[in-house]
């Protein structure tokens, strides 16, 4: 997985805290990590953590103390660095482990990260403009294609 943005973080803190308390508590912390295959449990999580929740500067250094460095480790295997990186972020987006990124899959994991408000018809179109062979789904290939491509611009595409 790649390294987010601090945007991103932004948008993931305000959507896991939908009171509008200033907080996320360390359930929320938890189902969200279970969502992006990262498991801990919430004894885990309360010894790294230290507290029941984490304010939102608390919630950016758990993601640079503890994930980033996990997400930075490299993964034996046919990929490295880089690459090992998007592998497991591809992973993420291959919810039904095909080997293929459909817009329905890409939409269920932005939903859920708290990325992308409303995208139906969005994702269709950004799988469009990356299929290059235009079977209307993405392979890991493309994935690293858009993936470059929109990170060498202004950051993630979404």
């Amino acid at each position: 997985m790649s390294r987010l943005s601090t945007n991103d973080l932004d948008r993931i803190f305000k959507s896991l805290d939908r009171k509008r308390e200033g907080h996320v508590s360390i359930f929320e912390l938890q189902q969200l990590l279970d969502r992006v295959g990262n498991h801990a449990t919430l004894e885990e999580l309360q010894i790294l953590v230290g507290s029941p929740s984490l304010d939102y500067f608390e919630f950016f250094f758990f993601y640079e103390s503890v994930i980033l460095p996990k997400i930075s480790e490299n993964k034996e295997g046919k990929y490295d660095g880089l690459e090992s990186d998007l592998l497991e972020a591809f992973k993420v987006f291959d919810i039904n482990g095909d080997g293929f990124i459909s817009s329905e899959e890409l939409q269920s994991v932005l939903l859920r990260l708290g990325l992308w408000e409303n995208c139906n018809g969005d994702c269709k179109n950004m799988i469009k403009v990356y299929d290059i062979n235009s079977d209307g789904v993405l392979d890991f290939e493309e994935f690293k294609n858009m993936m470059s491509l929109s990170d060498s611009s202004k950051g993630l595409l979404f």
